[in-house]
């Protein structure tokens, strides 16, 4: 299908920047709530359950997202129609495989801390796929704060111990699919509005949880509690995932990927709230760690924004005589 839009250009400023590590840290809160929901309803719903649930309360959150004001694009589900049909609905796909591995792995009993110690190898397989998916370069700034971060995560997973399990290995392939699908994210911002790509990833989620009970996975049951857990679910995620198609719009993958990371914790902190799970000396280490890689990027991205203002009224100021002796003259 011939594309209706010119392409918007990739922009790399300080100014976005921060704007997309604001949104994004929002994101992330919010889909670790949603990821407290999803725990609460899997034991009643099943993973189809949480599939088809996600889907239909996600969906719905998005299609009312797109009513909003917006000076780019018309008001109204016209803003949810893709331009790229194709790589829309396939990174949509490997959403819905990632979100099947960590239902799985939550099915199973991993806490969520664990969880999320595992999948925090995303951010470094977000910045090494950028290289080549989106021509990013990597400043020496946030190589530091994807490494840092990473470096954090490991104090939190503990290498070797008991985390290591088939469960983490499913896990771990959902995590590869997740960093694909968020790398692709920057990818189709050049053409598609953030109401398309977080509509069209959690919509998916109704046949492909529909397909699910086909084949074997019966949505065990329903309580006022379960879909009550099911609609914060769809709601925290549309709302998550349209920030998320918004950030990535703004900032570089590598400057916004190390945010995943803190995340963590939302997870400590909720997981002991809802599930009374307290986390190792080793974890709250690690959370520190992350937190300062953070905060120095953000840090980073903030002066870059402050010296790119400041040459830019600088240039104003210069022009400024000549534009006036022309008038004179």
């Amino acid at each position: 299908m011939a594309e209706r839009a010119p392409r918007r250009a990739l922009r790399d400023t300080g100014a976005d920047t921060v704007r997309g590590i604001i949104m994004v840290n929002i994101c992330y809160f919010l889909l670790t709530v949603g990821d407290i929901a999803t725990m609460w309803a899997l034991p009643v719903t099943g993973v189809a359950g949480a599939m088809v649930g996600r889907g239909i309360f996600g969906g719905a959150s998005v299609a009312g997202l797109s009513f909003l004001p917006n000076a780019t694009s018309p008001r109204g589900l016209r803003r949810v129609v893709p331009v790229r049909w194709g790589m829309v609905m396939f990174r949509s796909l490997v959403h819905c495989a990632a979100s099947l591995a960590w239902y799985l792995a939550w099915d199973y009993g991993m806490p969520l801390a664990e969880s999320y110690a595992i999948g925090y190898a995303a951010p470094l397989l977000m910045t090494l796929m950028a290289i080549p998916m989106l021509g990013e370069k990597l400043t020496k700034r946030r190589m530091a704060a994807t490494g840092i971060g990473f470096l954090g995560m490991l104090v939190m997973l503990r290498p070797g111990g008991a985390l290591w399990t088939p469960v983490s290995l499913i896990l771990l392939a959902g995590v590869v699919m997740m960093a694909t699908s968020r790398t692709l994210t920057r990818v189709l911002s050049t053409t598609e509005t953030p109401e398309c790509l977080t509509f069209w990833l959690l919509a998916v989620h109704i046949p492909f949880g529909g397909v699910m009970m086909l084949i074997g996975w019966p949505l065990q049951g329903l309580t006022i509690v379960a879909v009550a857990a099911l609609a914060v679910l769809g709601l925290s995620n549309g709302i998550a995932h349209w920030l998320h198609s918004r950030a990535a719009a703004l900032a570089p993958i590598g400057a916004i990927a190390p945010y995943e990371y803190a995340g963590m914790l939302w997870a400590v902190l909720l997981g002991f709230i809802f599930f009374a799970q307290v986390p190792s000396l080793g974890t709250v280490i690690g959370a520190l760690v992350v937190v300062a890689a953070g905060l120095s990027n953000f840090y980073s991205e903030h002066q870059r924004s402050r010296s790119e203002r400041m040459a830019a009224g600088g240039a104003l100021a210069a022009a400024a005589p000549a534009v006036a002796q022309r008038n004179d003259q």
